[in-house]
């Protein structure tokens, strides 16, 4: 049964508050990013006074009327978030998935989010941004968290301001950058932990001259795979029993050979590596009061390993973090990447900012999507071999943004704006799936390959805040979008099934043709749409430390061209919200909530599917009438007396229903019912009804830090973060407890010694400290005897290490 508590608990934890816990408390130690905490004990600042650039302006934290949180750079150190899945217990109704086939992390907020944005177009319902860049590629745009001063999570609608898909928010990461002012000075950390884990960053601030400055950092981050292989000896059966398996299903004992165990990996590089590194290089040039330009490049490799799916029931014998695996993990990504942003102050009343950004990313992988999960019974008999590869992906993208807006204080404050973004991109991904082993013969292959995919977005867009009085502020918003996408020559290779071809897994270098291979389908296509997002809010100023607001805004995204060249149409969010920010004890406390109600139009899902005739694509459906989503976030943040700080953080969205979807398939999940001829897929459910995936009725963080005084002037700090959730879906299928991560709790612990004179400092750690098994998706297979065998990855299991701190 799911999940659920008591009426009581909800309200009493209704009651305790929302907002920005952990920037807060870290800008309570120090104004600035870790990069110079030597200056730490003479910037100490109320709880209150977080500057954000939420409304493309820099405000107070606490008079920014939308529901936002800002994550600093000494919580990202001291929390050690070393990913974006590690930001998700920091932030309420955000949620993270991995998926092992593309190596992705995907996003849901207050319960909006798809699992399978992970292809082309990649457009998500969570925008990334890198000061203020869209990011397409957020897996290597801010993987590594390299050097960033601040990170902004902007819950709802931001289609006004920030624009391509941020239908139910964006995230901004704003990294550190060059200080003219600040002299010499930079900081350097070292890790060591379990599983080999070894981390390196360094960051360095080159005043060049009085005009001009550069920052330097750099990050490697890396350990050893946590999923052991298993043996295939003592699993799979007897050469005999292999052979009378083979003659039960239709072979002959003239065809029959014994399988070769040496195709199961057994050594090497193993799943769930991590291998990534980073380098940033920012310029600074301010050559008066009036007028700077900021300038970065930015190179990130990663050539760890996906992430495996883990059967939730492993079999007998067998540990749980392994799997019997015949395909060998890979992946290899590199992006460079360039972002300029220039702001001059045209008059005492008018400013400009050109922002711009550039990028290259490339991408190869290999992984195992049986997932070692159902035992061949014969070397052609009992499950599949299934690798899912991507030979080769290269994505190319720009965008431009140009800002005029109003300088100083007025009774009308405004922004006007012009945004250009456009991608070019192509792929080719391979899935060849054999019956029994890699020796048997196909039971079906697949080979997409889309040579030239692009996507043109243009917008226009303005807002304007009145002034009404002191206490009274309007704000009421526009962006018009025209988005365009084109697929040329994109075409779907299928296995043909020609008997007189022999039965062997494409290889890289092969390219799909006749005999063998079929054309299944032709992507060629051309999308085109426009929409008008807007935005009205009011609030109040509640005397000197408090704000109400309310609002009504809208997001949008665009549609697109699914397998087969087919269009699907753009979804729409409606998001009626209501909040409030208070501070107390003179600016030691903030306490700030939100209540939202979400109607969404035209919900996008998408999932690998296999079509009528054999075929296998990924498909899109639009989930018709209203998907309905009710919750409450709340964050409270203290500093109690001079050393202790307490951040709790709390989401409940007790209604997350979808609209109607009568036919929802997904290859993830064998053993769904065959569906309707006019449905267009093989096998499907209803889940017209269904809760929404990722969005648990109740989560809570509570964080608590106190600082130890020695006698020799150091500092002793131990940090606990405690976070639980109620049970979640893992899909909107809803398949019962396997398709479920049932409710957990999950801790995490930091000890730190900081020298008098704050120059260096020493730690340790303890992350997933009681080694909770916490799943983030999940899948199923049919085995022999007709039983479901689930599949899920998970967090990482306990990770413990030291680590060390150093500021020059």
């Amino acid at each position: 049964m799911k999940y659920r508590h008591s009426a009581l608990c909800g309200a009493i934890f209704a009651v305790l508050a929302s907002g920005n816990a952990f920037a807060a408390t870290q800008a309570a130690a120090s104004s600035q990013s870790a990069a110079t905490p030597v200056a730490s004990k003479k910037n100490v600042k109320n709880l209150d006074t977080i500057q954000v650039t939420a409304t493309k302006r820099r405000t107070p934290l606490e008079k920014t009327p939308i529901a936002i949180t800002a994550i600093g750079a000494n919580t990202l150190s001291q929390d050690r978030v070393m990913t974006v899945q590690d930001i998700t217990q920091l932030v309420p109704s955000l949620a993270a998935t991995t998926e092992g086939d593309h190596g992705v992390i995907t996003l849901t907020m207050r319960g909006i989010g798809n699992d399978s944005a992970k292809t082309e177009y990649a457009d998500p319902e969570v925008a990334t941004f890198v000061d203020g860049v869209y990011a397409p590629r957020a897996e290597a745009a801010a993987s590594l968290l390299l050097d960033i001063d601040r990170i902004d999570v902007m819950r709802g609608p931001q289609g006004t301001l920030w624009g391509r898909n941020s239908t139910v928010g964006a995230i901004n990461y704003v990294t550190t950058k060059p200080d003219i002012q600040g002299g010499f000075y930079g900081n350097a950390q070292m890790s060591y932990g379990k599983y080999n884990e070894v981390g390196t960053r360094a960051a360095v601030n080159l005043p060049i001259s009085s005009t001009f400055a550069m920052r330097v950092a750099i990050a490697q981050e890396q350990h050893d795979g946590y999923v052991d292989y298993q043996n295939p000896v003592g699993q799979i059966p007897s050469v005999a029993q292999q052979e009378a398996n083979y003659i039960a299903a239709g072979g002959t004992a003239a065809t029959f050979q014994p399988i070769d165990t040496n195709l199961f990996v057994t050594r090497g590089a193993k799943y769930n590596a991590q291998n990534q590194s980073a380098a940033r290089i920012s310029a600074l040039w301010q050559p008066n009061a009036d007028f700077s330009w900021n300038l970065s490049y930015e190179y990130f490799r990663d050539r760890g390993t996906p992430d495996m799916n883990l059967m939730q029931n492993p079999r007998p014998g067998q540990k749980f973090w392994s799997a019997l695996i015949q395909t060998a993990p890979y992946l290899d990504r590199t992006s460079n990447t360039v972002r300029s942003k220039v702001e001059w102050n045209l008059s005492d009343y008018l400013s400009l900012s050109y922002i711009a950004g550039f990028s290259r990313y490339s991408g190869k992988s290999d992984f195992a999507q049986d997932d070692g999960a159902i035992l061949p019974t014969s070397f052609s008999t009992g499950g599949v071999s299934q690798e899912d590869r991507t030979n080769d992906s290269n994505y190319r993208n720009s965008s431009h943004e140009l800002d005029l807006r109003s300088r100083g204080e007025h009774s009308i404050d405004w922004i006007l704006g012009l945004y250009y973004a456009q991608e070019n991109n192509n792929i080719r991904f391979d899935i060849p799936i054999m019956n029994g082993t890699q020796q048997g013969s196909v039971s079906w292959q697949g080979s997409f390959i889309q040579p030239k995919e692009t996507v043109h977005s243009d917008a226009i867009f303005g807002q304007a805040t009145w002034n009404i009085s002191d206490t009274w502020h309007f704000t009421a918003g526009a962006r018009y979008s025209k988005d365009r996408k084109t697929n040329q020559g994109g075409i779907n290779w299928g296995w043909a099934y020609d008997p007189n071809v022999p039965q062997q897994p494409i290889s890289t270098d092969e390219t799909p043709s006749a005999p063998g291979w079929a054309i299944s389908q032709h992507n060629d296509g051309r999308y085109s749409s426009n929409h008008l997002t807007w935005l009205a809010r009011i609030n109040a100023d509640v005397g000197q430390h408090g704000m109400v607001y309310a609002s009504v805004s809208t997001g949008y995204k665009s549609g697109g061209l699914e397998d087969g060249g087919t269009p699907y149409k753009a979804e729409t969010l409606t998001n009626y919200e209501v909040g409030s920010k208070f501070s107390f004890l003179d600016g030691q406390m903030t306490w700030n909530s939100a209540i939202y109600y979400e109607r969404f139009k035209n919900f996008q899902l998408s999932a690998p599917i296999v079509y009528p005739d054999g075929n296998h694509g990924l498909g899109f459906s639009n989930v018709q009438g209203v998907t309905k989503v009710i919750g409450l976030e709340s964050e409270l943040a203290a500093r109690i007396g001079r050393n202790d700080r307490f951040n709790l953080i709390f989401s409940a969205i007790p209604k997350k229903k979808l609209g109607t979807l009568l036919y929802a398939g997904s290859n993830d999940y064998a053993g769904l019912p065959a569906c309707a001829p006019q449905s267009g897929i093989s096998n499907c459910i209803n889940i017209t009804g269904n809760d929404l995936a990722h969005a648990p009725d109740v989560s809570v963080t509570a964080v608590y830090a106190h600082d130890f005084h020695l006698s020799n002037g150091a500092r002793l700090t131990p940090r606990i973060t405690i976070h639980h959730e109620s049970s979640s879906w893992l899909s909107p299928l809803n398949l019962g407890s396997g398709d479920m991560q049932k409710a957990y709790t999950r801790s995490d612990f930091t000890l730190r010694y900081h020298e008098p004179q704050d120059r260096w400092w020493v730690g340790m750690y303890v992350q997933n400290l009681t080694n909770d098994k916490v799943r983030t998706n999940a899948g199923r297979f049919v085995a022999p005897n007709g039983s479901f065998v689930y599949v899920s990855q998970y967090l990482p299991p306990r990770t413990y290490g030291l680590n060390l701190g150093i500021w020059f």
